[in-house]
């Protein structure tokens, strides 16, 4: 067997490599089963992923067993990471706000067009016909179900939009790869940022998962009463008459008590108690849990003022606006901060001298930036064949990038739960916003809003940031990263070829007419309502952003002049937008707690309890993912434990 080794120790291998993507298809049909047919249970819609942190569980506790019993057999710690990250590249493309939004999307159009809409006169001449399918007697299975998936003509028509879209899938993919390759010294090594959300995955697969990790009492104490709470909750949903321990973010509504103006304003505040939520904000700095769930109520308070002063302007306080500017503001600080390593990088890649030395990293920076040329190129003339022109291109892809960057810092410094940003905080309404939907054309609005699964509605699976933590998982473990590349090009690859799979024939099995698939279509309500009404610039919109970037830039500064200010732009970025509603008051409660635990019991009580919440994170995954599986062997509704 295979076990490329160098300095560094074992790294990755080929077996990883295979038994990863044996695990794909099996991990993306569950991904699209509950999140998307069922709308019950969201493996991917958290930072720690709990679908993968369950398969990784079980692999673990059968690798203590061949130890025990066949120890030259047994995975190391390298290979466990391996498989980790390839299962997080695919269960993001199989997410909630990924293939699950555009794979219902490739038919839509062609099903539901009516004379009353008028589709077939203002959307479908503007559809690429090479990127969908448009035969409405091969489609008529999609919608109403009980059809044979498995048939020459079914599978003939969905199989060119499925590699046309899994080629484009590949190079976005790779040039987030190439980025992180460039910023992993800088960020990772130099400025050794925390990558909080790490930090089980590393545990849990410490030499190929320990027993002695599993031994401590006071994990399974943690794992104990969370699990407990899921298992009433999910016996709640079978059984009436067994109490139910109100912790969903639908159980309460804070709200409802406001009733008067300007009050009333601060509308839906939900009151979520997740265990698990509270654990991965225990793993926080203290000054983003502060941040996130200050700026949950900050923005609140914007909307109380909003009423109060009696402003109507459409959209005002412009939140989403706000939010995007915030995220163009830690991009830019991103980029700053990492000058002098870009400056070395350049030197490297074109030949000059420098004593930068990329021999250890995955790739070599050269090899990097023509990865990335290539794949941009291919990406480029991709939009060029579907319609859309040019400036638009660069424009649409600046601005996305840009998150992506931003986003993966984010995720590297101060580890979020999540980072959903839901308020059409995209390219293309940000777009729309600059330029106005007259100038940008029907085409591009069309062939942009295919485009929802990476820059649309949510974020919450984006796979860059899964990278940069793999690569960072791989320096933390001493292990070789050579391969690790390799395994996220074959990963993406194979995970969107699944999600097309999966889903596509789930649907033809049950139909997905009046199912949840075609009720997250929203983004035909969007280009239907900017090809009807088309506007141009909108100036209010753009100062919004304007105002998120300064203040970003505001929290920045004051962070840098006094050691003592708890506000990170981070928090600023995330819960201006919507998202943190998911979550906000478990970060008031784990905020508490850790300052309580680190006042009076210093570094000896904090690793004391992150064994506790180790253990309530792994107690609800396990048990969540249990209740999860039922539904898909029974297909039923059963407990959903984490917010999606």
């Amino acid at each position: 067997m295979d076990r490329s080794t160098d300095k560094r120790g074992i790294g990755v291998t080929w077996r990883a490599i295979l038994l990863g993507l044996l695990l794909i298809p099996p991990l993306t049909f569950w991904v699209m089963e509950v999140e998307c047919v069922w709308h019950s249970g969201h493996p991917t819609s958290i930072s720690l992923m709990w679908g993968v942190v369950f398969v990784i569980f079980i692999i673990i506790l059968f690798n203590l067993l061949i130890k025990r019993f066949l120890p030259n057999w047994a995975l190391t710690q390298g290979e466990l990471i391996t498989i980790y990250v390839m299962l997080c590249m695919a269960a993001g493309l199989a997410g909630h706000d990924t293939l699950q939004l555009t794979i219902p999307a490739i038919p839509h159009a062609f099903w539901f067009a009516t004379p009353e809409n008028e589709w077939s006169d203002i959307v479908i001449p503007y559809i690429p016909k090479w990127l969908v399918v448009s035969d409405r007697n091969i489609i008529r299975g999609f919608y109403e179900g009980e059809t044979p998936f498995y048939t020459r003509e079914i599978i003939g028509a969905w199989l060119k939009p499925t590699l046309w879209w899994t080629a484009f899938i590949l190079a976005l993919g790779m040039i987030m790869i190439c980025i992180n390759v460039i910023v992993r010294k800088q960020w990772t090594e130099h400025e050794k940022l925390s990558y909080p959300i790490i930090q089980l995955p590393l545990a849990i697969t410490e030499g190929g998962g320990t027993s002695k990790f599993f031994r401590n009492k006071i994990l399974w104490i943690g794992f104990g009463i969370a699990a407990g709470i899921d298992i009433i909750n999910g016996l709640n949903v079978f059984y009436p008459m067994v109490p139910r321990i109100p912790v969903r973010h639908n159980y309460y509504d804070l709200g409802r008590y406001f009733t008067e103006k300007p009050w009333n304003a601060v509308g839906w505040v939900p009151m979520p108690l997740y265990p698990f939520v509270i654990g991965l904000g225990y793993i926080l700095p203290l000054d983003l849990s502060f941040s996130l769930w200050f700026f949950y109520i900050f923005r609140k308070l914007q909307e109380v003022f909003t009423s109060a002063a009696g402003i109507r302007l459409p959209r005002f306080p412009y939140l989403s606006e706000q939010s995007a500017g915030a995220w163009f503001g830690i991009f830019v600080i991103s980029v700053w901060v990492t000058r002098g390593h870009l400056k070395e990088v350049f030197k490297k890649i074109f030949g000059l001298k420098t004593s930068l030395d990329d021999s250890e990293e995955p790739i070599s920076y050269r090899l990097a930036f023509i990865l990335m040329i290539l794949s941009f190129a291919f990406i480029v003339w991709f939009c060029l064949r579907a319609g859309m022109t040019f400036g638009v291109i660069i424009g649409f892809f600046a601005i996305f990038y840009a998150f992506s960057v931003a986003i993966t810092r984010a995720r590297a410094e101060l580890g979020p739960p999540a980072h959903e940003m839901a308020g059409m905080m995209n390219s293309q309404q940000i777009l729309v916003n600059i330029l106005g939907s007259r100038k940008m054309g029907a085409a591009n609005l069309t062939v942009s809003m295919y485009f929802w699964f990476f820059s649309g509605r949510g974020y919450r699976e984006h796979i860059m940031p899964h990278q940069l933590e793999g690569f960072k998982m791989a320096e933390r473990a001493k292990i070789s990263n050579k391969r690790l590349v390799l395994a996220m090009a074959l990963a993406i690859v194979i995970g969107s070829l699944a999600s097309f799979w999966a889903l596509v024939s789930e649907l033809y099995r049950v139909g997905g007419e009046n199912g949840p698939s075609v009720g997250h279509i929203g983004q035909f309500g969007w280009l239907t309502n900017e090809l009807n009404y088309p506007k141009g610039t909108d100036f209010p919109a753009i100062f919004g952003m304007i105002a998120g970037f300064i203040f970003t830039f505001f929290l920045m500064a004051m962070r840098m002049r006094l050691l003592w200010w708890p506000f990170h732009p981070a928090g600023y970025a995330l819960s201006t937008n919507f998202g943190v509603e998911y979550f906000w008051s478990c970060l008031v409660i784990s905020t508490i707690v850790k300052y309580l635990v680190l006042k009076f019991g210093g570094a000896g009580g904090y690793r004391k309890g992150l064994s506790f919440f180790f253990g309530v994170i792994l107690g609800e995954y396990c048990i969540g993912a249990f209740w999860s599986a039922v539904s898909v062997i029974f297909q039923t509704y059963t407990y959903d434990f984490a917010p999606g």
